[in-house]
């Protein structure tokens, strides 16, 4: 029940103030008053309130007011993303969330049925069911942030219900396995292209679109390696903060550089404490925009991540080998960059014995990395 308190004025009139308090036990969840001229304005307006109040959206409103899903997504970027530094993927993800008409809904009164029309409308645009289980993804970390950060009476779970309603409609879906593998004629259109271009360019891309075939290293991995971290008596280097899902910061892993890579690594000049002081993303859309001019369809810079593997494989690396090399920690992940060509496969030899020769066996020659001639020979072996 409201409260109503009479209070005397200076003047000698009656102000009657209505009192509204919403308990829990003896806990007050929410209070607010009014001061009115007659004492049944008071009391009208305090039953009026008292109604309201019992939908739990409304006194969740008035508690915390009415933040909508872009301005959590504000708050967690502007919290967050100096801390954990993920990657610029989720940022972007992040971003397009924010613009999205999905955010201008209120985060408190948002349920799952919003979000399952939100697919619906994306995949109406185009868009893949891959990228818009992203869009759940996000908006669920977000969620769960507000939560357990600001202590607002968010639902994550809705994120879960629409995740399984989607999948059964088939709106949902894990990204399809890529394949795209590069022919040798485009390949060879690339390296033309880019010995013409490097010559007024400051990024090398001949020799890195090279390197990237030897070493199966990303973009921004190439960019991040150190000359004080490779070992010529191994020959291997380190990538520094290796992608990782959860615990990128400070894992640093040493890998395998072929004998075409190191090649290609100490052909650079040492101008700097990286072997390739380069802006990744420049990398990348130089290779998009070559593609674009020489027409090549559907093929990225991380592509050639995929043909490297594929190539590891078939010149008869064992999948523990290849993982020296790609750094991958399961057969799981490693499978996904393995699209091997049956033209490109060698083959076993069979002993007397009837025992399968699985591995060739290993001149000494291709133990040391080439340099003069046979840098020239690594090099057209490196395409063919």
């Amino acid at each position: 029940m409201a409260t109503i308190k009479a209070r005397k004025q200076a003047n000698g009139s009656t102000r009657y103030t209505a009192i509204v308090r919403i308990r829990r036990g003896t806990t007050v969840l929410h209070q607010e008053s009014r001061t009115f001229t007659h004492r049944t304005a008071a009391l009208s307006w305090a039953k009026h309130r008292e109604v309201a109040l019992e939908d739990p959206a409304a006194l969740t409103r008035h508690r915390h007011g009415a933040p909508t899903l872009a301005e959590l997504i504000h708050w967690y970027i502007e919290t967050f993303e100096t801390i954990s530094r993920w990657q610029r993927s989720k940022q972007t993800h992040l971003e397009f969330l924010e613009r999205h008409s999905l955010g201008k809904l209120e985060a408190l009164t948002l349920t799952s049925a919003d979000l399952i029309r939100h697919v619906q409308l994306r995949r109406a645009d185009g868009a893949g069911p891959a990228t818009v289980l992203n869009d759940l993804i996000w908006i669920g970390v977000v969620l769960r942030a507000a939560k357990s950060v600001k202590e607002l009476p968010v639902r994550p779970e809705i994120v879960q219900q629409a995740r399984t309603a989607c999948r059964e409609l088939r709106l949902v879906g894990k990204p399809r396995r890529r394949t795209r593998r590069p022919t040798t004629e485009e390949l060879k259109r690339l390296r033309e292209h880019f010995k013409s271009r490097d010559r007024r360019a400051t990024i090398p891309m001949q020799a890195i679109m090279d390197f990237a075939i030897a070493s199966a290293r990303r973009e921004s991995e190439i960019c991040r390696l150190e000359w004080r971290d490779n070992d010529k008596a191994t020959r291997t280097g380190m990538v520094r903060d290796a992608k990782h899902p959860t615990a990128k910061d400070g894992n640093h892993r040493r890998f395998k550089y072929t004998p075409e890579a190191w090649a290609l690594v100490s052909a650079q000049p040492q101008t700097s404490e990286y072997i390739f002081p380069y802006d990744p993303k420049s990398i990348g859309t130089a290779f998009t925009r070559a593609c674009k001019l020489l027409g090549i369809q559907d093929l990225c810079f991380h592509d050639l991540r995929h043909e490297a593997t594929s190539r590891l494989f078939e010149r008869g690396y064992q999948i523990h080998e290849v993982a020296q090399f790609t750094l991958h920690d399961s057969w799981n992940e490693l499978k996904r960059y393995t699209n091997l060509k049956p033209e490109n496969l060698r083959d076993i030899v069979l002993t007397e014995t009837g025992d399968a020769n699985a591995r060739p066996r290993k001149s000494r020659r291709a133990a040391s990395p080439p340099s003069g001639d046979a840098h020239q020979s690594a090099q057209r072996d490196l395409w063919h």
